[in-house]
């Protein structure tokens, strides 16, 4: 259906702006009297030429998120109405996707469908934590709560996600720009000196040569190198979409001496939060783990957390599985093994998660220290060696004249 901008005024005298999808102008007029709105223009929204290319939409960011779920409890505890309150959420969104989204909700829930079921219809902005949460808010008459912990909820994770990428990505752009200043080094700036070399003659330092006759190794074999390594990429991508393959991968990823142990706390951490928030908002466990498990992004930690899915549906505890699965350490089994003999496991999984959250903290901290005077230091002592073995013939030429 097309989409309309229109303009009117409130009982009050107040100006409101808005956009509404309809069948057509007498439709958006029809429904606004409806909400006592007296019209004063309605006209059809142009339509954008990049509206069906995906790669070409604004992502909707988990911030932009938190802060539409925020607003949307503020304006429900305050006694607005579902439609009045998306109605000027929908007006004032800043980011398209998400603004389109939240018109066609109001256009759904005016028509008889619930909230949940009509944000459910947008998979790539609201998971299906998101869609159960709201479900779980509207059945329990006690939505703008449970909006209200959805949205802490969606900010910590992000803050955690933040950190975590942060880690990961910081040591690899250091190492891609010490690549490439090494490769520019070795492919423009060696020639240079080796010209110079190949007039005074004599036989080379053997540091020299070793440096020169990389220089022409790459000068000679770059393109088929870039080839290898996108070749491998691709290769590696290719891998990863399969099940085994990311099974593999997954698996590796755990295993690494120091970037391991940080996601595994940082799965821990989110497996924590979300549990502890879906099982408070009244969730049942089943439906939560299964529901957790499709958050975690990683197939071991999903498998770890299906078998005691299935374990707790054969009538075991949550504690035996995550035990014998290896990622969850003993502090973390016996605090939840605790919070279910005692009926406290919601608050058990938040004191987990606020911990471990920490651990991240301190981690990543950790690694940003440890690596930063190991770049420097390598890509130092490379290009310190380099430039070395340039000099070298000189200080021999200069010696051998000095000597003469």
């Amino acid at each position: 259906m097309p989409v309309y901008v229109w303009e009117g005024k409130t009982p009050r005298g107040t100006t409101q702006k808005g956009e509404m999808e309809a069948v057509n102008e007498a439709a958006v007029r029809s429904l606004l009297r409806g909400q006592r709105i007296q019209v004063t223009k309605v006209k059809a929204k142009p339509k954008d030429i990049f509206e069906n290319v995906g790669f070409l939409k604004p992502k909707v960011k988990g911030k932009s998120l938190a802060v539409f779920t925020r607003q949307f409890a503020t304006m429900i505890d305050a006694g607005l109405p579902l439609i009045q309150g998306l109605d000027i959420l929908g007006s004032q969104e800043p980011n398209p996707t998400l603004k389109k989204a939240i018109i066609k909700i109001k256009g759904d829930v005016e028509s008889g469908s619930t909230l949940s079921n009509a944000i459910k219809k947008h998979p790539k902005i609201f998971s299906d934590l998101y869609v159960s949460l709201v479900a779980a808010g509207e059945m329990g008459g006690m939505l703008d709560s449970i909006l209200s912990r959805l949205a802490s909820y969606i900010e910590k994770a992000e803050k955690l996600k933040s950190k975590v990428k942060g880690a990961l990505v910081y040591p690899s752009v250091v190492l891609t720009v010490s690549i490439i200043v090494i490769a520019v080094l070795l492919i423009f700036v060696i020639p240079v000196f080796q010209e110079m070399f190949e007039g005074l003659g004599g036989e080379l330092p053997a540091l020299t040569q070793a440096i020169v006759d990389l220089s022409n190794f790459l000068q000679n074999y770059i393109i088929y190198i870039i080839a290898m390594i996108v070749a491998l990429y691709f290769a590696f991508a290719k891998v990863r979409s399969t099940k085994k393959g990311r099974v593999i991968v997954d698996k590796t990823l755990l295993g690494l001496p120091i970037f391991g142990d940080l996601l595994k706390k940082s799965a821990v951490a989110s497996f924590s939060r979300t549990l502890a928030t879906m099982t408070t908002s009244g969730v049942p466990i089943l439906d939560a783990l299964g529901i957790v498990a499709m958050t975690t992004g990683n197939k071991v930690i999903e498998k770890a957390i299906l078998d005691t899915k299935t374990s707790i549906s054969e009538g075991k505890t949550l504690t035996e599985p995550l035990a014998r699965s290896g990622i969850f350490p003993p502090m973390v089994t016996q605090m939840i093994s605790v919070g279910e003999s005692t009926g406290a496991l919601d608050t058990m999984l938040e004191k987990i998660a606020d911990f471990y959250e920490d651990e991240v903290d301190a981690a990543v901290d950790a690694l940003t220290s440890l690596i930063e005077p190991f770049m420097m230091v390598f890509l130092g002592g490379t290009i310190g060696t380099m430039l070395a073995a340039m000099y070298l013939p000189i200080f021999k030429m200069a010696g051998a004249v000095g000597g003469g």
